[in-house]
């Protein structure tokens, strides 16, 4: 069963059908939006900030979502991948969004929606990434403006990952 704990008498608040892994871990100021999912070993700790995922939103295997105690809560919009061992801290990833395989985004940095945050890149504290675009390296920089086909795929991998959760229920 997934460990979930309140932190200072505020329990993690979950939207209908979503899947939590049995060895997920979700503490304090957490609220999962409909049909979410979050997968084995991922963490989410809102334990020093608040935490609001959107729906339709999957955290993939071992991704660390977290936020920094009086200065930054972490807001993740509708239809996000968040890819495994990816860490988004304590900033804001609006809608549409995929955060590629061990992606970090850091404080105060904005994502904003049809963006792909490419696998390993780091996105830097107070760093805009662009709507429409695909941003790759340490640090991360805007490489590439995202095709109609590639930003269709986003919403299709948000809906596979509803599906994926559904085979476990």
């Amino acid at each position: 069963m997934a460990l979930i704990l309140p932190v200072k008498d505020i329990h993690p608040m979950f939207g209908e059908n979503c899947f939590i892994a049995p060895n997920a871990t979700i503490v304090g100021d957490v609220t999962l939006g409909n049909d979410c999912s979050v997968w084995f070993n991922a963490v989410i700790r809102g334990d020093v900030n608040s935490i609001r995922i959107g729906d339709k939103t999957n955290i993939q295997d071992g991704a660390v979502i977290h936020c920094t105690f009086q200065k930054a809560a972490t807001v993740i919009g509708n239809n996000v991948s968040i890819g495994h061992n990816a860490i988004v801290h304590g900033c804001t990833v609006h809608d549409n969004v995929l955060i590629g395989m061990g992606a970090i985004v850091m404080d105060k940095a904005a994502v904003e929606q049809h963006c792909i945050v490419a696998a390993g890149a780091i996105v830097l504290e107070n760093t805009v990434c662009e709507a429409g675009y695909i941003y790759a390296g340490i640090p991360a920089k805007k490489v590439k403006q995202l095709s109609p086909e590639q930003i269709a795929n986003m919403a299709k991998t948000a809906d596979n990952y509803v599906m994926y959760g559904s085979w476990f229920k």
